[in-house]
């Protein structure tokens, strides 16, 4: 089966647009969402519509490209035969779609061959919708994105996120007191494949956080970085687990400087 980037976009976008439409629905209809398990911590937390959602997913695509492979958060990973790959968030930003805060998203990427090549995300709380294929330019609605023209770290606007282990996150608060004098200010939203594209849209000057998953980067990562953003980890390192940054290019010097300085990919 062919691996057209502009066609597995569609596909994605299709999918992510419907699954939206599923869990906000389903957020609509509840006061409080029902929590279906944890995973890594008790505060990393798994929602009856994370599962459903994902099952949603794997339905449409299997039935669009059964032979594809898939990388999903929930319920693991199915091997291929074509070479792509399916890397899905079904709601990155859990926490905030339990407690009814409009930031969270559907994360599909598609990845031929080990390289993402085409990744959508899709915030069903506002209908917002960032699209990229490889060397094809990041979209919002439609319209070109490009990150800010920030060049002076002092002056940037910078997220960040914690992860669910108590440790962890104390140490993620250690980094973060050095950063926080060296730069306009900190957002923290929740929800990874968001920032990532708010870095692309100008919205954000620069997002980095340790401990994201390959579901988390993979869409938000290339839109990123197809918005003219760097996108990297520390040390010579690709952007990954240890320390994901995404930045404009005025600012990923210093700020890559700064948090190699305080291991901030460094437990």
């Amino acid at each position: 089966m062919t691996a057209d980037a502009a066609e597995l976009l569609a596909l994605a976008e299709k999918t992510a647009r419907e699954a939206g439409d599923l869990v906000r629905d389903r957020r609509e209809a509840v006061e409080r969402m029902a929590v279906a398990g944890t995973k890594s911590t008790p505060t990393d937390v798994v929602t009856e519509s994370d599962t459903a959602a994902e099952a949603l997913i794997r339905t449409r695509l299997f039935a669009a490209r059964p032979d594809d492979g898939f990388l999903g958060e929930e319920d693991g990973s199915v091997a291929g035969t074509t070479g792509v790959d399916w890397v899905v968030d079904p709601i990155d930003g859990t926490v905030n779609y339990l407690y009814g805060l409009p930031q969270y998203a559907v994360s599909i990427a598609a990845q031929v061959d080990g390289v993402v090549r085409a990744g959508v995300v899709h915030n069903p709380a506002s209908g917002e919708t960032w699209t990229a294929v490889l060397g094809g330019g990041a979209w919002l609605d439609g319209r070109p994105v490009r990150v800010s023209a920030c060049s002076s770290l002092s002056l940037a606007l910078v997220g960040t996120g914690f992860g669910y282990d108590a440790g962890r996150r104390a140490r993620q608060a250690a980094v973060l007191l050095e950063v926080v004098p060296a730069v306009r200010d900190i957002r923290r939203a929740g929800a990874a494949a968001l920032d990532l594209c708010a870095v692309a849209s100008g919205r954000l000057d620069a997002y980095y956080e340790r401990g994201l998953n390959p579901w988390d980067l993979a869409a938000g990562g290339l839109i990123a970085a197809e918005a003219g953003a760097v996108v990297s980890g520390l040390r010579g390192a690709p952007a990954g687990n240890d320390l994901a940054l995404a930045a404009t290019p005025g600012v990923a010097g210093e700020l890559t400087a700064l948090l190699e300085r305080l291991g901030a990919d460094r437990d």
